[in-house]
């Protein structure tokens, strides 16, 4: 895959799901406040701008949180570091594919599906698997944290080509560490203070990250909810220690309330201008649920 369809990729990935932050990271709230337990689903549409291509469809996403019981445990699920008691593991899964006309112009078709094994008590990352199809190219991954000894190892293979020699990666890191699906979890169970800034840890394809992160600003933005009071943040993902290269700007903005809903989100780059936006909530039955607008 060349660098700009990585790039790409990379940008609609992180513009959704951000990053963890990491202050000495504190424990994500009691289980029964989590605002995406029992499960929640999110829909939202990436829509792409540069000089005279406005807003043209380039991507769906859905992400889902779900429970899994012990005794029934995911398909190659595995723990590295002894627990306490927990009757269930969190399964946070992602689906990312380009649309419409933008894909057929850039030749840009892909799909990236992504799950997260993450221990409901000390919200560690257990294991992330990725599926990663782009036009005839496949690609499978699987990272395994050790949270014991502190390190991450990542192999990719290609599911076409199995007697091709898998590409591993490994990494050490200290205190806890997220992927970046299950980041976004866990930044929902945070307390947001303007003008505070953090660090983002985030392992991803066995590097680890460490990313300041700056709580901007309050303001009330229109979303499909209505009209609501939401907290901007602006993470540093670019530059040459950031997890993309090159210069860009990244914003991802979260409702006040309670449910920390990640309502919309903007990339600035050299490519042009991605914004992401929520399109529908879907809790705990499964059906649809359209929250009630904030007043």
């Amino acid at each position: 895959m060349n660098r700009s369809r990585h790039l790409l990729i990379a940008i609609l990935w992180l513009a959704t799901v951000g990053a963890g932050m990491a202050e000495a990271q504190k424990p994500a709230r009691t289980l029964s406040e989590r605002p995406f337990e029992p499960a929640e689903e999110l829909v939202y549409e990436a829509e792409f701008s540069r000089a005279l291509l406005r807003k043209m469809d380039v991507a769906d996403f859905r992400f889902t949180a779900s429970r899994t019981p012990l005794n029934q445990p995911t398909k190659g699920s595995h723990s590295t570091l002894p627990e306490k008691s927990a009757a269930y593991s969190l399964v946070f899964k992602g689906d990312v594919s380009s649309k419409g006309f933008f894909a057929k112009l850039f030749n840009l078709r892909f799909r990236e599906r992504m799950e997260s094994i993450v221990d409901p008590i000390s919200f560690r990352v257990q294991k992330t698997k990725r599926l990663d199809e782009q036009g005839k190219r496949i690609r499978s991954s699987e990272a395994v944290f050790d949270n014991v000894a502190g390190k991450v190892v990542w192999t990719e293979t290609d599911p076409r080509n199995p007697s091709q020699p898998p590409r591993t990666v490994s990494s050490e890191f200290t205190g806890p560490v997220q992927d970046i699906l299950s980041a976004i979890y866990y930044l929902r169970t945070q307390p947001m203070q303007v003008g505070k800034t953090l660090e983002l840890v985030v392992s991803d394809s066995g590097n680890v990250y460490r990313i300041p992160i700056r709580v901007v600003e309050k303001k009330r933005i229109k979303t499909m909810l209505g009209r609501v009071n939401a907290i901007r943040l602006d993470v540093e993902l670019f530059g040459p220690r950031g997890m993309i290269e090159g210069d860009g700007q990244f914003s991802i903005w979260f409702t006040e309330d309670a449910r920390r809903l990640p309502v919309s989100a903007r990339v600035k780059s050299e490519y042009g201008t991605f914004d992401i936006k929520l399109k529908k909530v879907l809790r705990n039955s499964g059906q649809q649920e359209y929250l009630s607008k904030q007043q």
